[in-house]
């Protein structure tokens, strides 16, 4: 069969891969790709939000089977275009993949059916979110609406610095129209995990866990990112804990978006935060997350291809899924300056030491081949990932592997997974 990938970063590398190693695939597309992708697949050059030259690619080319990775055209609809066109895509209609493009809509659904998450109000406007913010406790948590990368989460320590945070979705728009409607969210802590599971509008079946971390800095500090790294599983995610989010978040969401009419196909990505009070949703995403899809597919010992199919045809329960009994790290390599300015362009060096390798896997993020050299082309260039027995060996041969890679102004955060030192 012949399957397209959309996509063109880390996410859709690993899915690339993975989707290589399916018995049942002859011939791999991915729009628009990157370096790394081109080495498994064909890189055709549409861009992602480009719906209908996607469809008709697909249609022009026998595309059995489509994997959507990027979150913007799940949320503008990409995959109702192709259902319209007969075309076989995986991911959620426009009215499912609300859960991830609007955080409103997505607390509001929590709170009518019961699922835990911090408390939290809405509002479309700055001056009455300022006026809501002389009641809070603080720190607080402020969320603008829609999709912004992974960057629109503001946590304010006082009152002062809750009015600015306001002032830069609201009024600045930094995060252009996300930030129209703003969440203000009770701060909680606790251990952050991220679980993806497969699901068919009925059944959901959770993958292993995975933790991210999402600022730039070593010690969890610095802005929000895309992600700098991840580890898989989460040394914190326990069997208890499992079993309680599958009876009070996993499937009763599946559940919820059925009775609103929104059945979700797809992959479900779970942002949970370990508090003293129990697990709580900290976010839902409509697609793979980027960088887990790099340390959770490496271990998925399942055909990729089956269980997509099996999503799409409504028969997930036939499906029983199977991860390696070993763990691994992503370090991400990015340009110094992520996620604000940086400079891009620069020659790729010793990509080719991990040729042949199998506990060693470099996803390119940001890349493009010019006259034989693969140079960086955005803000996180590669996510190195390594397989091992535990953590603490998966640790060690990440960033024995990312220290071996060399591009000018390179960054990684040197903590990633230092968790599992002190357990």
């Amino acid at each position: 069969m012949k399957v397209l990938v959309v996509g063109s970063g880390g996410r859709e590398h690993a899915i690339v891969w993975k989707v290589k190693k399916s018995p049942k695939v002859d011939k791999i597309y991915c729009a628009p790709g990157n370096a790394g992708i081109s080495e498994y697949a064909q890189c055709i050059d549409i861009p992602v939000n480009a719906h209908e030259a996607l469809a008709d690619f697909a249609l022009k080319n026998g595309i059995d089977l489509t994997i959507v990775g990027p979150d913007d055209p799940l949320a503008e609809g990409v995959v109702d275009v192709f259902e319209n066109k007969g075309l076989r895509i995986f991911g959620p209609r426009k009215n499912a993949a609300i859960i991830e493009s609007s955080k409103v809509f997505a607390k509001k659904l929590m709170k009518k059916y019961n699922i835990p998450t911090a408390a939290f109000e809405t509002f479309d406007s700055a001056d009455e979110a300022v006026a809501y913010l002389k009641k809070c406790n603080y720190p607080i948590v402020l969320k603008a609406d829609g999709l912004a990368l992974g960057k629109g989460v503001l946590i304010c320590n006082d009152y002062d610095e809750a009015v600015q945070g306001v002032k830069t979705i609201m009024e600045d728009k930094k995060f252009g129209s996300a930030g129209n409607r703003i969440v203000i969210e009770e701060y909680i802590t606790g251990p952050e995990v991220s679980v993806l599971a497969f699901c068919d509008g009925t059944h959901i079946l959770p993958m292993t866990s995975a933790q991210d971390h999402k600022r730039i800095y070593d010690d969890d500090k610095g802005p929000n990112t895309g992600g700098m790294g991840t580890l898989s599983p989460s040394p914190f995610y326990t069997k208890e804990i499992d079993n309680y989010c599958r009876k009070h978040i996993y499937q009763p969401v599946i559940d919820a978006m059925k009775a609103e009419g929104r059945d979700f196909v797809g992959i479900l990505f779970v942002g949970l935060m370990l508090t003293k009070d129990g697990p709580k949703v900290l976010e839902f995403n409509a697609r793979f997350g980027d960088p887990e899809a790099q340390v959770v597919l490496p271990r998925l010992k399942n055909d990729l291809v089956e269980v997509c199919e099996a999503c799409i045809e409504g028969r997930l329960d036939e499906i029983e899924l199977s991860f390696e009994d070993n763990a691994a790290v992503c370090v991400i390599l990015a340009s110094e300056g992520y996620p604000d300015k940086y400079e891009k362009g620069y020659e790729i060096q010793g990509l080719k030491n991990f040729a042949g390798e199998s506990d060693f896997l470099v996803f390119h993020a940001a890349t493009k081949s010019e006259n034989g050299k693969v140079l960086t082309n955005g803000g996180r260039v590669l996510g190195v990932t390594a397989i091992g027995r535990d953590l603490k060996e998966a640790r060690k041969k990440a960033y024995e592997a990312a220290d071996k890679i060399y591009f000018k102004n390179k960054y990684m955060r040197r903590d990633i997974g230092k968790v599992v030192e002190n357990l």
